[in-house]
């Protein structure tokens, strides 16, 4: 069958499901040609204007400034010290309470069980408003006690505050990136990357908000993070919801969602750094402040205009499996995706293939000596003669490279996997590779080596967490997606426990004297281990890549040739 031959019959069979019938002249009604075209055309060609409800930017923009507080797991270095200090912990004690931070952060298989079994309607809902409730228990409780108003709790039930809180942010991140994922899913990389990527930054703006209204006093910080997360969850959960595909490009306005994000972290990074540098004044602060919430608001902007797009199409949609038959001379041709690939399986399904464990290790390997670095930073900082204020600009930098490798690795494997065909376990193991080579750079304890390997480290630390997810919705289905990938993500907090308790921290106790240790031999092996696990996870990560190079070929390609033809 011709190209155009395939285009005719895809276009008969999208107007017999949308009832979209080119009875008018094709300059008047034809898809394409309908964008420029007036509300009284559309009527002409028999079409009316989608319900308000359909509004799949509106369900965008709220995820993203939902996510962009949800990130207070990457604040933990700012807060850590205040912890120490009032509950008199040493460091493996704190790293301990920072493990139960890892396994609250990434235990979501919960959150994804309940979005999977509940109601349509109500999945992400319902989901938001767990995890506000938790948020709000978790963090206040931990303000309570170390403000003094609690007396000082045991370390379990500390942990288990800890647990309580950053279990809540799994639920927040399920909800908008499981939602995003199917609300675009031809370009899920670049809608995860976007989720994934706000909540990277998130981090460094709780940071500058928090600066702005209090300064350099830290004793409410966790007061606001049981507040504003909260608080923004309730408000904003019953915009985010699973609308029907338009069968229209995305792209451009998905590109305009990046394009702010880049800006935003752009500014907040050159804010950091000009903070570091010069002394600046409250009105100075509250300036840059307002501009960077204005940044923030500004994708409200492509909510409207999406929303006008998409209020012009037809209600009913079409999906990529009835378009693959449309363009088949042989329906025998057209690859059964239920069947072949190893789309929609549920989580005993795929824990039942050897892709789901060797994805959990490169995770481990990856999450895991990367948690152990931004948990440690500001010690690390400390014992190579850091100022509290370099410190304090590392962490915040921080929140930088994980939004650049989350945002950047999601939208750049888009684009090489639809104009290339480069499989995104490729990139994984480029990425894990390089990480390798960030900690070696820390290891190396050279002046500057803590801000140069923090960046490797930072950027290839966020690309995990945007192909991860991505990768499982390939290989195993957007219909469990929220439960597959949480699974998987809990290996980010067994790597974390091996290598931040039992490794950094361990040897850190083991080498200090009286609570502190000075020099570079404090965390020399610790980030020598660490370059050694994430190189394995490389290897791993190759390994996958070549067990799906047939899938991808066969299933995932094919299905973009054959839906390019449209």
């Amino acid at each position: 069958m011709s190209i155009a031959a395939r285009k005719a019959k895809t276009r008969s069979l999208y107007g017999t499901v949308t009832g979209w019938s080119a009875r008018k002249s094709p300059v008047a009604c034809e898809g394409p040609k309908m964008k420029r075209k007036s509300p009284a055309t559309f009527a002409g060609c028999g079409l009316t204007p989608a319900s308000a409800g359909r509004n799949k930017w509106a369900a965008m923009t709220a995820s993203i400034w939902m996510q962009c507080v949800s990130g207070s797991g990457y604040t933990f270095s700012f807060y850590s010290p205040l912890l120490k200090s009032t509950q008199l912990y040493d460091q493996q004690t704190l790293d301990t309470v920072a493990f139960f931070k890892d396994i609250g952060a990434n235990a979501g298989v919960i959150s994804g069980a309940i979005y999977s079994s509940s109601p349509e309607a109500s999945r992400p809902r319902l989901v938001l408003a767990l995890g506000a409730v938790q948020c709000f228990a978790g963090y206040f409780f931990m303000w309570l006690s170390v403000s003094g108003i609690l007396h000082r709790p045991p370390v379990p039930l500390m942990c288990l505050f800890m647990l309580l809180a950053a279990h809540s942010l799994t639920f927040f991140n399920t909800a908008d990136v499981v939602t995003a994922a199917r609300n675009f899913p031809d370009h899920r990389g670049t809608a995860i990357g976007i989720m994934k990527g706000y909540l990277g930054l998130s981090g460094a703006i709780l940071i500058q908000v928090y600066a702005t209204v209090y300064g350099n006093d830290r004793s409410y910080f966790l007061l606001m993070l049981s507040l504003l997360p909260t608080a923004l969850a309730l408000l904003l959960m019953y915009f985010v919801k699973v609308y029907p595909s338009n069968f229209q490009d995305d792209r451009p306005f998905l590109n305009v969602f990046s394009l702010i994000a880049l800006v935003s972290a752009g500014y907040l990074m050159a804010f950091i750094i000009l903070e570091n540098i010069l002394t600046l004044g409250s009105s100075v602060r509250s300036l840059t402040l307002l501009l960077l919430l204005i940044l923030l608001i500004s994708p409200i902007i492509i909510t409207m205009k999406g929303h006008l797009r998409d209020s012009m199409l037809p209600s009913a949609t079409i999906s990529h499996e009835r378009l693959l038959l449309a363009n088949s001379d042989d329906p025998s041709e057209v690859p059964d995706l239920e069947t072949e690939s190893e789309e929609n399986l549920n989580l005993f399904q795929a824990m039942q293939n050897c892709n789901f464990w060797l994805l959990f290790i490169c995770m481990a390997c990856g999450m895991g000596s990367g948690l152990a670095t931004v948990n440690n930073i500001s010690q690390i900082g400390s014992s190579l003669g850091y100022k509290s204020t370099e410190t304090a600009t590392l962490v915040s930098l921080w929140s930088i490279w994980n939004f650049m490798g989350r945002f950047c690795t999601g939208y750049i494997s888009d684009h090489l996997f639809r104009s290339r065909r480069i499989a995104r376990p490729l990139l994984m193991v480029i990425t894990l590779a390089s990480m390798s080579v960030g900690h070696a750079v820390i290891a190396s304890g050279l002046p500057g080596a803590l801000y140069l390997g923090s960046v490797l480290v930072g950027v290839c630390y966020g690309s995990q967490w945007s192909l991860m997810p991505t990768i499982s919705s390939e290989i195993f289905g957007l219909r469990h997606l929220g439960t597959i990938f949480n699974a998987i993500a809990i290996a980010s907090p067994c790597g974390s426990y091996l290598l931040s308790v039992r490794v950094v921290g361990y040897i850190y106790d083991m080498e200090s004297h009286k609570r502190s240790c000075v020099g570079n031999h404090c965390f020399l092996l610790s980030f020598l281990i660490m370059a050694v696990c994430t190189l394995l996870g490389s290897g791993v990560a190759l390994a996958l890549f070549f067990r799906t190079r047939e899938f991808y070929e066969q299933v995932l390609y094919a299905r973009l040739r054959n839906l390019a033809v449209y």
